[in-house]
């Protein structure tokens, strides 16, 4: 396909990311007022996995196809972009606040499982289907950790969180349906044509996979993040990023190694052990006061900045 044709296809794959976020947290957000859940658990759950389709979709489909290396590299560069890009850049909005249960247990518990996903790679040179089943049940938990957690917030609710404008059931499955299928479809098309741009000039596969396929998939939770943080909706930024990270470890590569088992390279090492390093860092920037301020996101920007100039243009400086 001609380079003017896939730029034209990235713009409208932008587009409809953007008015497809738009509209997504617009209808989670009413969702939670209606039925009195609070953001934060929206955001882990349905903003969480809308927005991790990109990457379920890119590494089931390669899984199906045989071709499932692309799995592991998508799902760590996405994680490390999330905290590192994703958040730097929404709290340059505003201050994002951190709930307590995402302080004590979200965060280590995403830092828990890649430590696990970097052991079971290192032990055994692959992702087997018994690590996948392994990954499923972890997430079934988490799924009955948020239930019970929802159950006893509802009650405790912060008063002086901001509900949603009063929106019809009808309207709400609508906006979240349209959104959703927005923030999917601009997704797969801005990562085909960012792909075939990458590889026009020369690209390798592992790079494009930790930068142009990982900014591509977790372009929706860049794009519904920042519009969450812009329209105040501070705990559906932080709850989609971490959410996000725990379904593409847990689903993603969980699901596709059930399918397939997943080749781990030692190239994949220190990708990981820099995804687990990245909530470390955000764990402690927060610890504090509970909130991730502008300074804080600089910090993380300056990190990415660093760590994709390393992958980008000195490779082989780190090796394992």
């Amino acid at each position: 396909m001609p380079i003017p044709v896939l730029f034209i296809l990235l713009v409208v794959g932008f587009v409809l990311l953007m008015k497809g976020a738009d509209i997504f947290v617009d209808g989670a957000s009413a969702l939670a007022a209606r039925m009195g859940i609070p953001q934060i658990v929206i955001g882990l759950t349905i903003v969480a996995f809308g927005t991790s389709a990109p990457e379920a979709a890119i590494s089931i489909t390669a899984g199906i196809k045989g071709s499932a290396d692309l799995a592991v590299s998508n799902v760590l560069g996405s994680n490390i972009m999330n905290v590192l890009l994703i958040l730097g850049i929404s709290s340059l909005f505003c201050s994002l606040a951190i709930q307590r249960n995402t302080l004590r247990f979200e965060i280590p518990f995403t830092a828990f499982i890649t430590v696990v996903l970097l052991g079971l790679g290192i032990m055994g040179g692959d992702v087997s289907r018994l690590d996948g089943i392994i990954f499923v049940l972890l997430l079934a938990g988490f799924m009955v950790y948020l239930v019970i957690t929802s159950k006893k917030s509802k009650a405790a609710a912060s008063e002086d969180e901001k509900p949603a404008a009063p929106m019809p059931v009808w309207k709400i499955i609508i906006f979240i349906l349209l959104g959703g299928a927005g923030i999917v479809g601009g997704s797969q098309l801005t990562v085909y044509s960012a792909t075939e741009i990458a590889k026009f000039f020369g690209m390798s596969e592992r790079l494009i996979g930790l930068t142009i396929v990982a900014f591509g998939t977790s372009l929706p939770e860049l794009i519904t993040s920042v519009t969450a943080a812009r329209k105040h909706n501070a705990d559906i930024a932080i709850g989609n990023i971490v959410g996000s990270n725990i379904f593409n470890i847990l689903f993603v590569l969980g699901v596709t190694a059930i399918i397939s088992p997943i080749p781990y390279i030692k190239d994949y090492i220190i990708d990981n052990i820099m995804a687990i390093a990245v909530m470390v860092i955000l764990f402690l920037l927060v610890l504090k006061d509970k909130k991730l301020h502008r300074w804080g996101g600089i910090i993380m920007l300056l990190l990415y900045a660093g760590y994709f100039t390393i992958i980008s243009f000195f490779p082989n400086l780190i090796k394992f």
